[in-house]
């Protein structure tokens, strides 16, 4: 008989429902086909990665202040390109073609 295959949303449906202590595990296992174990399993599982959520957000915080960050800089570092472009340009105009040795 082939292993039964659970998605990540079933298994955190039983989990949660496990979790909230209103039925006996065994009863769990036996509605949905799994065993006991695999309940345990998973509920270990997702409670040792809970800390992780919170770890992400703010990790994604501070990705998102340092993106922007960058983009002020890049944004800075463009403009100053302007405006050397447009000194260098009036420059060779000015200078009579001295400076540029095309």
């Amino acid at each position: 008989m082939p292993k039964k295959q659970f998605s990540p949303e079933q298994k955190l449906q039983i989990v949660l429902e496990a979790l909230k202590d209103e039925r006996h595990i065994g009863d769990i296992a036996s509605e949905y086909g799994v065993h006991y174990s695999a309940i345990h399993r998973w509920k270990k599982e997702l409670l040792d990665g809970a800390d992780k959520v919170y770890a992400t957000s703010k990790n994604a915080k501070a990705v998102a202040k340092e993106k922007k960050q960058q983009e002020e800089t890049i944004e800075n570092l463009y403009a100053q390109v302007g405006r050397l472009t447009t000194q260098l340009d009036w420059l060779k105009k000015k200078s009579g073609g001295i400076l540029s040795r095309e």
